[in-house]
């Protein structure tokens, strides 16, 4: 589903973000990707997502050559990825139904079909009952559920998150840990950057290592 190969990402000034880093990753695969703080992992995140472009090398996901993908076919690749940075840009002038419908506006789902859809991510995370809350009086767990919803209602195939438990408490993460998990028992192929490899069932899960930009394993 996915290839990297040989992918280099160097930012203004020279720094090396990511350096000759190659793998591969089936589909309905679930891979933590480790490392310390400035390893790299967000960078090759915004990469698998298309938010930016490597310098040099190769990326194909779901059979699109990322390096080659035009402009506007952006949206028709995102379709298909659920993402959730540490940044959740939930909007706070809206309900929690209404940040899970975004998405499905967008690419003009009927309304009653969209909130029913809606309903349903809602319900998947725990969250059906607070639906008409305003995102800042949920807790952090909440919100962070929130954004799960928000990116699974495409019903993707990809699902990529940046350090989705940084700043929870342990029984929140366990909770959005176990929503990865189930969405992974039905054949959503998984991607989470994380420093915190602990706390993560190790059957069936696989660890890639990035050190300062290079892959460690």
């Amino acid at each position: 589903m996915i290839v990297g190969s040989q992918l280099y990402k160097r930012y203004p000034g020279g720094f090396e973000a990511l350096k000759n880093v190659s793998f591969e990753i089936a589909g309905g695969e679930m891979v933590l990707i480790g490392g310390h703080s400035g390893a790299g992992k967000t960078t090759l995140l915004k990469l698998l997502s298309a938010i930016e472009r490597p310098t040099s090398g190769s990326l194909v996901v779901n059979g699109q050559n990322l390096v080659a993908l035009r402009h506007a076919a952006l949206p028709f690749l995102r379709r298909n990825l659920g993402l959730i940075f540490q940044d959740q840009k939930l909007l706070f002038d809206r309900s929690a139904l209404d940040n899970v419908l975004l998405p499905l506006e967008i690419i003009g789902l009927s309304p009653k079909e969209a909130v029913r859809r809606a309903r349903a991510a809602l319900d998947k995370v725990g969250l059906l009952a607070r639906e008409k809350a305003n995102p800042i009086a949920l807790s952090g767990g909440e919100q962070q559920r929130l954004a799960i919803a928000r990116a699974v209602v495409n019903r993707p195939t990809i699902l990529i998150a940046d350090e989705p438990t940084a700043n929870l408490d342990e029984a929140s993460a366990r909770q959005v840990i176990d929503l990865f998990i189930a969405f992974n028992q039905v054949r959503v192929t998984v991607i989470i950057a994380t420093h915190a490899l602990y706390g993560i069932p190790g059957k069936d899960v696989r660890v890639m290592t990035l050190d300062h930009g290079t892959l460690a394993s």
